[in-house]
């Protein structure tokens, strides 16, 4: 389950509902007191990481009122009741566009403010007898079925579920239309139990933490990290729980009983009750420099390095994990206390943690740096209008436009090359492709530092990049080297020969094409064998990938089958397939990629093709 979009209304600076658009990798961009932060503690409250204040009410709207909606998509493995084969769909409780879309709606007038409903937005029943189903208990549902005389036999009666799909299948037309449907009543507070698990945990680190002895700044990633552990052991935990609880009671109760034998009076007052923490708050974490130094004692740019690296640490163990619980990292300002160096590479590691199975990074900035090398698609430029209105527009030219006129965005003047590739694999894939033919001691280009140094800018084929966007803008006239995957077997033209012909007639660019399907091509699978095989997964491959052979699908069928699944891959939905084939591509620009050799290159690239690639960026470097 993913986060697509918040909507808040009545929240600080939002009187009027507004709604933002949710991707992988989002940064909300804007000047000071603009609204930035209000969003990303809207969304701590939804996720009960932080308690609504009486100050969050929107002083000149509607304080009982008090609105934070998430739509979620990603719902494939959502199942409400496993015993009972009951879902989302089942219960309709997805909206118009596919989605589980949660309302919360809290009373902030009062001096403690509180959660006074929980909604799903939903294209459900209105047809009468057919609409409240779900606020309904079992005895009520048998009852409503008499009334409507719907036959039940057959019909397991032990659970709500069966008994309310009878009802709406025996209905001709349910007459579904938007509405709120309560899950804070008697049918639906089982559903928003179950609802409950699936929720992303959301980790909220802000640009103001105090800086104590094992306080935010180092506590709160490592915290995020127990409460995921916690997560992966939740089952195990419960039954703990349970068994606890169980015992207590047992001894409890015979306590009052026996009490009860020698003053039923005083037992008369006594009822035992059990009450349990949270797991996470059992653990405690710290992490001190050099010579026992608390972090607290040192510089904010090396507290804030703690920070970057926990975001490193997370990246690189994403890319090893094939599936784990859904993760949203929020961060204020990351750029905060930082060179710009470190910024990049703060830059770099969001994208990778982005990038990971279940994982969301949501920024604020204020600052060009960060702004300029996300995609377009990435960015939301946040404004103050006239009086209480506020406005966001999500994504494109314009946003760009906005961001520049509003920030200043102005070209990197260090900036000696961009390398247009078609996506964040491939700029790993180079990337780590420089970085094993240096350790081979071979003259290339050391990528990285060049990215790092801001001498080189990635940019994405697949959007368009701020970056570039205000090069082209001020005419900085820098080269350009464009590495296309071609995609299309020979004699068939490469899939994007007519943009690389374009891109040829600019001076100072050039445009090529693989002579692969696409870069995966060039790995060789040992190196895949040995990356797995690290993880407990034994793969078979053939010696050497064809050339126009599916690399990713061909890795994410074969760890399928080493994975001993009662299901054919052939069998596989598409939307699971893809969901694989997306993990092997990770894994190949990532764990494989750090398994290949200078040796292994000669054998998947025999023409040299990819010491070519260095070659030419060296010489467009050296030209520059």
């Amino acid at each position: 389950m993913e986060l697509a979009k918040v909507t808040i209304e009545n929240f600080r600076c939002y009187r009027e509902p507004i709604s933002i658009d949710i991707e992988n990798l989002t940064a909300l961009v804007g000047r000071n007191d603009v609204g930035k932060s209000a969003i990303m503690d809207a969304l701590a409250i939804f996720f009960e990481v932080a308690k609504l204040d009486r100050d969050d009410a929107c002083k000149t709207g509607d304080p009982t009122n008090v609105r934070i909606t998430c739509e979620f998509d990603s719902l494939q493995d959502v199942i409400l009741d496993t015993d009972y084969e009951t879902n989302l769909v089942s219960e309709f409780l997805l909206n118009n566009d596919g989605r589980l879309a949660i309302r919360k709606t809290y009373n902030g007038s009062l001096v403690t403010p509180k959660l006074t409903s929980v909604d799903a937005l939903a294209m459900h029943p209105s047809a009468d007898g057919f609409s409240d189903l779900l606020a309904l208990k079992k005895a009520e549902l048998i009852a409503r079925a008499n009334e409507l005389d719907v036959d039940l036999d057959g019909v397991n009666k032990q659970a709500n579920s069966p008994i309310r799909a009878a009802l709406w299948e025996a209905c001709e037309d349910l007459k579904l239309l938007p509405t709120a449907v309560q899950l804070n009543a008697e049918g639906g507070k089982q559903v928003w139990s179950a609802l409950a698990t699936y929720l992303p945990t959301y980790a909220l680190f802000k640009s103001d933490r105090a800086s104590t002895d094992q306080d935010d700044e180092a506590q709160d990633p490592l915290k995020a990290a127990i409460r995921e552990a916690v997560r992966a052991v939740e089952d195990k935990l419960q039954e703990v729980k349970e068994y606890v609880e169980t015992e207590v009671s047992k001894i409890a109760g015979a306590t009052v009983e026996k009490l009860r034998e020698m003053d039923p009076s005083i037992a008369e007052t006594l009822d035992p009750i059990v009450t349990t923490k949270k797991w996470e708050t059992l653990f405690q974490t710290s992490i001190t420099g050099d010579h026992g130094i608390p972090l607290n004692k040192r510089g904010s740019g090396v507290k804030r390095l703690v920070l970057l690296n926990f975001f490193r640490a997370k990246a690189e163990r994403a890319s090893l994990e094939t599936s784990s619980a859904s993760i949203i990292y929020a961060i204020e300002e990351p750029e905060t206390s930082q060179h710009p160096r470190n910024q990049r590479l703060l830059l770099n590691a969001l994208r990778d943690l982005s990038s990971g199975p279940g994982k969301q990074v949501l920024v604020t900035t204020h600052t060009p740096m960060l702004a300029r090398c996300l995609p377009e698609t990435s960015l939301r430029f946040l404004e103050k209008g006239e009086g209480e209105l506020r406005s966001i527009t999500q994504g494109g030219a314009e946003t760009s436009a906005q961001i520049a006129r509003s920030l200043g965005v102005l070209p990197d003047h260090s900036v000696r090359l961009f390398l247009g590739v078609e996506g964040p694999h491939d700029i790993e894939f180079l990337k780590g492709m420089a970085r094993m033919l240096l350790a081979g001691g071979e003259a290339v280009p050391n990528l990285e530092n060049l990215e790092l140094e801001g001498e080189v800018i990635f940019v994405p084929l697949g959007g368009s990049n701020l970056a570039l966007w205000a090069s082209r803008l001020h005419h900085l006239n820098r080269p350009e080297l464009h590495i296309c995957d071609r995609d299309n077997e020979p004699p068939a033209e490469p899939k994007y020969a007519e943009f690389m012909n374009t891109v040829n007639e600019r001076e100072g660019c050039q445009a090529i094409a693989t002579s692969k399907r696409e870069m995966e091509n060039f790995l060789h699978p040992q190196a895949v064998v040995e990356a797995y095989a690290a993880n407990g997964i034994e793969l078979t491959l053939d010696d050497i990938f064809a050339d126009f052979e599916d690399v990713p699908m061909t890795v994410a069928r074969a760890v399928h089958i080493a994975g001993g699944s009662e299901i054919d891959w052939e069998d596989l939905e598409a939307g699971r397939k893809k969901e694989k084939e997306k993990a092997a591509k990770r894994q190949l620009n990532g764990q494989v990629l750090h398994r290949m050799t200078p040796q292994r290159l000669d054998a998947s690239d025999p023409n040299g093709e990819i010491r070519g690639w260095m070659q030419t960026i060296s010489q467009l470097l050296d030209a520059e």
